[in-house]
């Protein structure tokens, strides 16, 4: 069966059924951001770091590349200047909340970010979800989940699953962006163990 021939920043490529343009790009060693994105993990589309423009029939739409499945006479565009000044807001937008981010900051010097933008929203947590999933998707575990909603969301860890699994496990860590999940696994740990001295001398 022959592939989906597509155009990815002016080159051909013969695609498989199924992709997305974040794989074919990969394929063609065309570097796309990413923040939310995990080749194990099923397609989340959170961060929307990935945004390129594609082009079909002459019509232009901004579309999250982890999330867009490839198409016949598809054109890819993954640089332009409309691209780079949205994830350039993007990345100020998640600098306000994880300010000192490695991966953050390697970015924002990439796209020309200021990180001092937007007022500073400290919670160290972007929302990618790469721990979330992790731990649902591959370790079917779910020891951390999301709680609250909107601007207020956060990740947590689920204490009674957590005290039991995450100590020999921490495979999650490595995947997040920030330091958040560092950060709340310690209170998470801090909690279990005043909780457990307290009932013991209680």
């Amino acid at each position: 069966m022959s592939g989906i021939i597509l155009e990815i920043d002016g080159r051909k490529f013969e695609a498989s059924e199924g992709m997305t343009i974040l794989q074919a790009a990969q394929k063609l060693g065309i570097a796309i951001p990413t923040l939310c994105h995990h080749e194990k993990l099923e397609p989340y589309g959170a961060c929307r770091i990935c945004t390129v423009e594609a082009e079909i029939r002459g019509w232009t739409k901004l579309v999250a590349a982890c999330l867009y499945p490839v198409e016949p006479n598809l054109i890819v565009r993954t640089r332009s200047e409309k691209i780079d000044r949205i994830r350039k807001t993007i990345l100020e937008l998640l600098l306000a909340h994880a300010p000192d981010s490695t991966q953050l900051k390697e970015l924002a010097k990439e796209y020309g970010a200021d990180r001092d933008r937007f007022e500073k929203e400290a919670s160290f947590c972007i929302h990618c979800g790469l721990c979330v999933r992790y731990c649902a998707e591959i370790k079917k575990k779910n020891a951390v989940g999301f709680v609250d909603r909107g601007t207020r969301r956060e990740i947590s860890f689920i204490p009674e699953i957590a005290s039991k699994e995450c100590w020999n496990c921490k495979e999650c860590f490595p995947l997040c962006p920030t330091s958040a999940l560092q950060a709340a696994y310690v209170l998470t740990e801090a909690l279990a163990s005043s909780l457990h001295s307290f009932v013991h001398e209680g």
